[in-house]
């Protein structure tokens, strides 16, 4: 059998590692590198298709498993599979990795070949995270993808880049070095590092919310849940245009993946007494943070600050312990991936042109940039929820499981609908509409072609989704319907 997932992580490393060999600077000479670095990108994305193509809705089993002996003394393996939770987002990385690739052609000028290679070995790092059945081997991707990100952001970022990445890199070991803890002691008491042996594992209440307190913390910042949001803004306001993309699109689903693989179902009666605490501090987030978002004069901050919002909703439809809910915040977690990059593409694009994020020293975009203005407005109304595109269908499915354990907690949730709208169409508005007053606004020109195709890309999944999610749906739901099953068996 064709070994589709160890190609989906070594295929966009060693495209990587050859930018890195073979790349030179300098505009001219960066040419090649970017096109090598483009063909790399578009292969990686390539080998992920067929897992969508091959894969078979109708088991919860894990395919495409690949099982090779690593550390025989310790029982680790380099051991690979997916399952309908986990081989979306496999796609959807490789997917954005193309358009960050894409979207650096004529920004980047410096140290092209480091920048692009950057970006192709995280891209297999990830995937290595979403498909890796080892614990062992989870971490060490989960750890080795913090590196390239720290570097975009430090080497590439702005004025306060470094800052931004030792605090975004501190933050994110942190909470990763309790995972590693929770990880040895799971395997001292059940002599095995398979994730998947670990949700047979029985284990006291005390010992589940010890375990709960160490995951939580490493996927929680990962996530990022409040309060330990605070590296998010930093990072993505220092961070270039690619960093931002990945950063929203991506990184911030891994925290949300840790949830489902690791803690609903290895501590199913810590998840079901602790649901209530997370469940609050999900709804904070989605409505106290949505409050911030509208008072933001960055469009940088403020589109980070509403990724904050939209994922509180994905926590409280896991907590929810129900299928529309688990789906629905599978769906968030898509629907955001799409959604949140083309925001941050959106604002690559004017800060190409303006180099500056304040939404102050804009207004009457539209007058000069009519096709960019027609693609933000997609975007935006998608960030805002609107039927019909991506951004409603997890929104919707997270409300309606919301509403079915209490009226009220559904209520709540629904609230960041109006102040998405709220903080999306305000920024839009300050930007896109109005009078030309600023005088270098009234000299920029429309979209090129390449960031035409770039955010025509873009707008077609968001649509696809919106208008026909079942493609999207169907693939997660015997998987969910496994996990719910496993979460509700007690161990006690």
């Amino acid at each position: 059998m064709t070994p589709y997932l160890s190609l989906s992580i070594w295929v966009p490393i060693v495209a990587g590692l050859v930018v890195l060999a073979v790349g030179r600077d300098g505009e001219r000479a960066g040419t090649p590198t970017r096109w090598i670095a483009l063909i790399g990108a578009v292969a990686g994305f390539l080998v992920t298709v067929p897992l969508y193509a091959k894969f078979d809705v109708a088991t919860s089993a894990m395919q495409f498993v690949e099982l090779k002996e690593w550390i025989p003394r310790f029982g680790i393996h380099y051991q690979l599979g997916v399952d309908g939770i986990s081989v979306l987002f496999i796609l959807l990385n490789s997917f954005i990795t193309v358009l960050v690739v894409w979207s650096a052609w004529e920004v980047i000028q410096t140290r092209v070949a480091q920048y692009m290679a950057a970006f192709l070995i995280q891209s297999g790092l990830i995937n290595g995270v979403f498909c890796a059945l080892d614990g062992i081997l989870f971490y060490v991707f989960f750890e080795a993808m913090l590196i390239p990100m720290y570097l975009i952001i430090g080497v590439w970022g702005g004025p306060n880049r470094v800052y931004a990445a030792i605090k975004f890199f501190l933050y994110t070991l942190l909470g990763s070095l309790l995972m590693l803890v929770a990880l040895i002691y799971l395997y001292s008491v059940s002599d095995s590092f398979a994730i998947l042996d670990w949700y047979d594992v029985p284990l006291a209440m005390r010992t589940q919310i010890l375990l709960f307190v160490a995951f939580f913390m490493a996927f929680s910042v990962k996530v990022p849940m409040w309060p330990v949001h605070t590296w998010l803004p930093d990072a993505h306001v220092e961070a270039p245009t690619g960093g931002s993309v990945v950063l929203a699109a991506i990184t911030l689903k891994i925290g949300a993946y840790g949830f489902v693989r690791f803690i609903l179902p290895i501590l199913p009666d810590a998840s079901h007494k602790l649901a209530p605490f997370v469940i609050t501090l999900s709804l904070i987030a989605v409505v106290y943070i949505g409050f911030v978002a509208l008072a933001q004069a960055d469009m940088k901050k403020l589109i980070a600050y509403s990724s904050i919002s939209h994922m509180g909703f994905v926590t409280l439809g896991f907590f929810l312990f129900s299928q529309l809910g688990v789906e629905g915040a599978l769906a968030q977690m898509l629907s955001h991936g799409f959604v949140s990059a083309a925001m941050f593409l959106c604002v690559g694009v004017l800060y190409d042109r303006m180099h500056t994020r304040m939404i102050a020293d804009y207004g009457g975009v539209v007058n000069r940039m009519p096709k960019f203005a027609a693609f933000m407005m997609l975007f935006a109304m998608a960030n805002a929820g609107l039927p019909a595109t991506s951004g409603f269908v997890g929104e919707f499915l997270v409300i309606l499981a919301a509403v079915k354990v209490n009226f009220w907690l559904g209520f709540g949730a629904g609230v960041t609908m109006i102040l998405g709208a709220a903080y999306t169409l305000w920024m839009y508005k300050r930007v896109i509409f109005g009078d030309v007053a600023n005088a270098h606004v009234a000299e920029l020109s429309d979209l090129s072609r390449r960031e035409f195709w770039m955010l025509a890309a873009v707008a077609l999944a968001v649509l696809a989704m919106g208008v026909w999610p079942r493609p999207f749906v169907d693939v997660m739901h015997a998987s969910v319907a496994d996990l719910l099953t496993i979460v509700a068996k007690s161990k006690l």
